[in-house]
């Protein structure tokens, strides 16, 4: 069983993990309204004899870099036993919008540093969750070449880090002939409420009975 007694989970990512925790108000708790926030009512309302406690450290419009710049006081201070990581959407975005190039060998370097020191100083457990996209809108598409050869580098680090892996992007592929691309992720990127639920119960399947 991956989760064990006393476990402390610390979600680590972008907007998608932040989802509203930051608020002054309403912010759950710190927790916010996404995933996170799911998995950890699931998972407490499930177990209760574990004992786990949940930390979300996700920041709106991070990339690989600010987690690296960020990881002694978001992360290693607090100790946790699982590190939950999403990143790389945004080291996508920003070569679209601003012209902000982030080069999937330089994301790769810098990803496996952050885990390299978690696993030093911490030696906690890794679940590594896939970026995602969808083309809505239809520019979104071309975002693709960007994300592709990223997601494979991502998947790399997982098996060398001998990661819980969360496949998100095929899981919203798939999600998406089931119903529209927008009940999922309304602009391409972030995921609706209906979005968060979905990803909620894959990483408790493959946290839970991952290895």
């Amino acid at each position: 069983m991956f989760l064990q007694q006393n476990d402390h989970v610390l979600f680590y990512g972008d907007s998608i993990t932040d989802a509203g925790r930051r608020a002054e108000t309403n912010n759950n708790g710190g927790m916010g309204h996404g995933y996170a926030s799911m998995i950890a009512g699931l998972l407490s309302a499930r177990y209760p004899e574990l004992g786990l406690t949940f930390t979300n450290r996700g920041i709106s419009g991070n990339r690989i870099y600010d987690l690296a710049d960020r990881l002694r006081q978001d992360l290693l201070d607090l100790k946790p036993t699982v590190v939950s990581m999403l990143i790389g959407i945004n080291d996508t975005w920003r070569r679209y919008d601003s012209d902000l190039l982030s080069p999937v060998e330089e994301f790769s370097a810098c990803y496996r540093q952050i885990l390299t020191t978690v696993g030093r100083e911490l030696g906690a457990r890794l679940v590594i969750c896939e970026p995602f996209l969808l083309p809505i809108p239809e520019d979104r598409a071309r975002w693709r070449e960007d994300l592709d050869p990223r997601l494979h580098a991502i998947r790399e680090i997982a098996r060398d880090f001998q990661a819980i892996y969360v496949p998100y992007d095929g899981l919203f592929a798939a999600a998406a002939c089931r119903a529209p691309l927008a009940y999922w992720l309304p602009d391409g990127v972030h995921p609706s409420q209906a979005g968060h639920a979905m990803m909620a119960e894959h990483w408790i399947a493959s946290a839970w009975g991952g290895r």
